[in-house]
């Protein structure tokens, strides 16, 4: 799929409109439309080029946006993230969490180390801060537990905010998760609009399960230290054509910090002497590197700095399966129900889904919907 998409990226880049459209499923409304979006697309493979062509390990490519102006992408990304302090007052919020001069580790990444599931796509809902919760919370409850579960952003847009796709933050979706519990991903599935809360689904965190969150300090060391206790949910800015074009390398400018989208921190680490930030974002595969952006620890990038905060839970591993009658460990792939449970008039297994059931919103590059623009 990676040969596939680089073929196209290449194609594209020399300028075949036709490849891009069909690559991405695009279609317009009318030749007027198309005209335009060609013509902006054209603009943008320009700004590639010229960013590309720099002795910089910043590089710029072709993905989902690049026919959109600047304010069409702002709407097509879905930056949907509310200041937090407009829900301060009943938040579990448990102190503020700061660097105390601990020994840093020189690199951290929680997704190589299994704490972070696969790439997700928002589409344009403004449910960025969904999937920033989510994966805050699948970070935590798999570093308390050792099971990582894909968990629901569409039960935090339905359930937790009458905002929904017009936006929310992770402080709030966690003080709700503070007092209900968690479904699963494949129970309740991703929608990308505005639904109807469920009350049946599969348990991912059990009721209490979830303790409330820790804010962090402004400091690069603070995030730093924060991240050994698992990913973030942070806020940045996302609206700027840096972002726009993102392909791979470190972005150390061009994004400013008015912050409009909620996003996860993973980790952090050096390349050639530059440290960065390592951020899973929710608009695919194949935006991005593979759907991840490294950011310069170097100044407040993208305003990265401001609004970081991490969930804490209240969990303990579960039991390994118990052997079969011969003695032997389960080999029919069946898996055991969690300890947590299901919830519902159903009886809804984790492994076992209404017929409402959908896949997780894991988009491979070759998945893609016809969009209409």
């Amino acid at each position: 799929m990676k040969l596939v998409f680089a073929a196209c990226v290449a194609s594209a880049a020399a300028g075949d409109w036709e490849e891009y459209k069909r690559f991405f499923g695009k279609v317009y409304n009318g030749d007027d439309a198309e005209a335009s979006h060609k013509a902006t697309f054209e603009s943008n493979l320009a700004v590639i080029t010229e960013q590309n062509a720099k002795n910089e390990s910043l590089k710029f490519g072709i993905n989902q946006f690049t026919d959109l102006t600047q304010q069409q992408f702002e709407i097509a990304g879905g930056l949907g993230w509310i200041p937090l302090e407009k829900d301060l007052s009943s938040l579990p919020s448990l102190g503020e969490h700061s660097h105390q001069g601990e020994a840093l580790a020189s690199s951290l990444d929680w997704q190589k180390s299994g704490a972070v599931t696969a790439v997700k796509d928002q589409g344009g809902c403004g449910s960025c801060w969904a999937f920033s919760t989510t994966g805050c919370l699948e970070g935590a409850w798999q570093l308390a537990t050792g099971s990582l579960i894909s968990m629901s952003e569409q039960q935090f847009m339905d359930c937790s905010s009458d905002n929904g796709c017009g936006g929310g933050s992770m402080g709030a979706a966690i003080n709700y998760a503070h007092s209900t519990t968690v479904a699963t991903e494949s129970s309740y599935s991703y929608k990308g609009t505005n639904g109807k809360c469920k009350s049946s689904y599969s348990v991912a965190i059990p009721s209490g399960g979830v303790s409330g969150y820790k804010r962090v300090g402004s400091h690069v060391s603070d995030l730093k230290s924060a991240l050994a206790h698992g990913p973030l949910s942070v806020a940045i800015e996302a609206d700027q054509k840096s972002f726009q074009h993102y392909s791979s390398g470190i972005l150390s400018s061009g994004c400013g910090t008015k912050l409009d989208h909620g996003v996860l921190v993973v980790g952090y680490g050096t390349d050639k002497g530059h440290e960065y930030f390592r951020v899973k974002n929710s608009w695919g595969h194949s935006w991005g590197d593979s759907g991840y952006i490294r950011l310069s620890t170097s100044g407040n990038v993208c305003g990265i700095l401001n609004q970081a905060i991490y969930a804490q839970v209240s969990g303990s591993p579960a039991p390994g399966p118990s052997p079969t009658p011969s003695g032997r460990r389960r080999s029919d792939g069946r898996r055991r129900r969690r300890r947590s449970g299901e919830v519902g008039d159903d009886e809804v297994g984790d492994d076992e889904v209404g017929d409402d059931e959908v896949e997780d919103n894991e988009i491979e590059d070759d998945d893609i919907d016809a969009v209409v623009v």
